[in-house]
Parts: structure tokens; sequence; C-alpha cells
């Protein structure tokens, strides 16, 4: 995963909160663990995002960042759509509700990364460019720190 900040594409620090990196490292471990289940390249994707993540205490992330079940608006660079998203654990995932798992891979993109970063990832039909334009909600930032 890449992102660009003013005009420079480089890869950037992402920030996760104790308990959301506790979640998804369960939610790696038991996918791992199902015979069958075939989103392993997707639990790859998120381990190593996981990976280049610094971990921050929830009160300590900054209200800027994408934590699990932020409520998001980003800008589709390539066709200038603009999109609301709330990023969610794959049981809590409704596309027709906006609510995007981390398991997808745009869910995945969005993980950790500020407002006004652009994140660009590939996908089947070439590469994406979202920019982050504002974080409408973030449970952190709203006191909400154990959902």
């Amino acid at each position: 995963m890449r992102v660009m900040e003013a005009d420079t594409v480089k890869e950037a620090t992402i920030f996760i909160t104790k308990l959301d990196r506790q979640r998804l490292e369960k939610l790696i471990e038991v996918g791992r663990e199902r015979d069958g289940v075939g989103n392993h390249e997707y639990l790859l994707k998120l381990e190593q995002e996981l990976d280049k993540a610094e971990t921050v205490a929830p009160e300590k992330v900054p209200g800027d960042v994408i934590t699990m079940r932020s409520r998001v608006r980003l800008s589709d660079l390539n066709t200038g759509e603009v999109v609301v998203y709330t990023l969610v654990f794959p049981t809590e995932a409704d596309f027709s509700e906006g609510k995007i798992s981390v398991l997808a891979p745009i869910g995945t993109a969005m993980l950790g990364y500020r407002e006004g970063s652009v994140i660009e990832w590939r996908v089947p039909s070439g590469l994406r460019r979202l920019k982050i334009e504002g974080i409408l909600y973030q449970p952190e930032a709203a006191g909400d720190y154990n959902l």
C-alpha cells in the first residue's frame, strides 16, 4: 500500500489502536485456522498493513486517522465519485449501507491512514486512487474507546 502526500509517493506510517490490533490479529488467526476459506490473500494483506502500523492507546490515536468503525468521506481521483464508507469487521459488512469490511481491498487500504492522504492500490481492474477527504466519525475521537 502506498500513500501520496503532497505530490510524493511513499510508504506511510499508519496508526492503529491497541484494541483494533488485538481484534484484527484474532481475525487473521481465526481466518487461517478455517479450512476452505478463500480470503487468505486478504488476510495476508491485512497482516502486512498491521506489521508496518504504529500501535497507540485508543485515547492517543490522532483524530484524523481511520480506525475500525470510522465513517469516512473518500473521493475517487480516477472517476471523481465521492463516497462515504464505514470501516467494519467482516461480520458487520453491508455494502448497501456503506459498511466496508476491513478484509475488502478498499477496507484494508483505508485502515490507519490520515485525512488528506491519497491511497493507491492495485485491484483486478487496475490502479485505484482515493483521497481521504474527511473523517465524519472516529470512535476514539468521540470517546467510544471500546466499540
